[in-house]
């Protein structure tokens, strides 16, 4: 893939924004439980960096998805994949389906906002019962009057704390599970609508993560997205995008999960000489290192084949699956490297060993990827 000035502008702006406005705050935040939303969002709207590929008409810059990722890969020098996972909440997980099938008076009213960051949006998809298996939500909306009554429960919403409105997918109807469903915008101070305890995580202590309850929540029915039914579709495509956001967050943090390893190994001495020196080590993190890069290669493909309408599903699929497992491949192994250090709390190596441990089971677990892909290569069909 290559990259314009425009590209490298907007990566050089992310990485500063990064390692100013984020890295520098993650303990306190980390210590308080969440980070402010409101307050971050905010100064990212200023810079224009919430809507980067959002229609120009609501405030978005109009970019396609090259510089979408750019901005995902360039949040990794934040150092802190909670805040980078509620970020991209906002971008590229509760927003997509606003900005394509969205009325206009829809929009006006939750997207620009966001996009300004005067809003915080959450997706409300997940169930107890229904996580990576969306067709099998429970959550319903019947009509009644101008008006949908919602009921149900919705859990691991990230941002759900702090969430302006929550971008949820509900039935609306009854038969096929991929027909039956709508997304509704519902506002977080909709009557009716209760959110639970904050859910204390392994991992991303940054990010708020709670249960979100619809009890008799009524909203008017101009608050769906596009067509009655078309939800199951939308969230599919919703999902893509989110894949390829959630594998490229990564790949910063992998290098300098590396590098830093590498820093440490040069200083750090056993047996009578430096760690570095090992050929055991060092010979692993060049084969953790080669594997980095052939994530990137895999996730600039897919994101490649998505901006040009070649088929990408599989190949952000594998994405999703390769950056899942490696970074619990890297940061397992850097963690072995830093001894005892590394089985401490402030160790950069075990911050990453919990913060990324969700990529394998949040956007669609590794299993569903590898569902995904055996579908692709004519396989499935052997299943029993």
């Amino acid at each position: 893939m290559q990259f314009t000035e425009e590209h490298k502008a907007l990566a050089k702006t992310v990485k500063s924004f990064s390692q100013n406005e984020i890295k520098p705050f993650i303990e306190d935040w980390e210590n308080n439980g969440c980070f402010p939303a409101h307050d971050l969002f905010k100064k990212m709207g200023k810079l224009d960096l919430l809507g980067i590929t959002k229609s120009t008409s609501v405030g978005g810059l109009g970019l396609d998805y090259t510089y979408g990722m750019v901005f995902a890969e360039a949040l990794g020098y934040a150092a802190d994949l909670g805040v980078i996972t509620a970020i991209g909440v906002q971008t590229d997980m509760a927003t997509p389906a606003l900005d394509r099938f969205g009325s206009k008076e829809l929009k006006n009213e939750f997207l620009i906002p966001s996009i300004s960051g005067d809003y915080v949006s959450a997706i409300a998809v997940s169930e107890p019962g229904a996580g990576s298996d969306v067709a099998s939500i429970k959550t319903t909306a019947q009509k009644k009057g101008d008006d949908y009554v919602i009921n149900g429960q919705k859990m691991w919403i990230t941002n759900a704390t702090q969430a302006d409105y929550f971008c949820t997918l509900v039935n609306t109807g009854d038969g096929n599970p991929h027909k039956n469903k709508s997304l509704i915008i519902v506002p977080s101070d909709t009557k009716g609508l209760s959110i639970g305890d904050k859910i204390e995580k392994l991992g991303q202590l940054t990010s708020d993560t709670a249960p979100v309850y619809f009890d008799n929540v009524k909203v008017p029915q101009r608050f769906r997205i596009g067509e009655e039914g078309a939800g199951f579709k939308m969230q599919m495509e919703q999902f893509q995008e989110e894949r390829i956001f959630i594998s490229a967050i990564n790949l910063v943090i992998l290098d300098e999960c590396i590098s830093n390893t590498i820093e440490y190994c040069k200083q750090r001495s056993a047996f009578g000489k430096k760690l570095i020196e090992n050929q055991s080590i060092h010979y692993k993190l060049a084969e953790l290192q080669t594997e980095v890069e052939s994530t990137r290669a895999l996730i600039y493909q897919a994101c490649d084949n998505y901006v040009h309408g070649s088929e990408f599903t599989n190949l952000a699929s594998m994405a999703k699956l390769k950056s899942g497992r490696l970074i619990r491949e890297v940061s397992d192994a850097c963690l072995q490297f830093y001894g005892g250090m590394g089985f401490t709390w402030e160790n950069d190596a075990s911050k990453i060993y919990r913060d990324g441990r969700l990529t394998s089971i949040g956007g669609g677990a590794d299993e569903v990827m590898l569902k995904i892909i055996c579908k692709n290569m004519g396989i499935l069909s052997y299943q029993k």
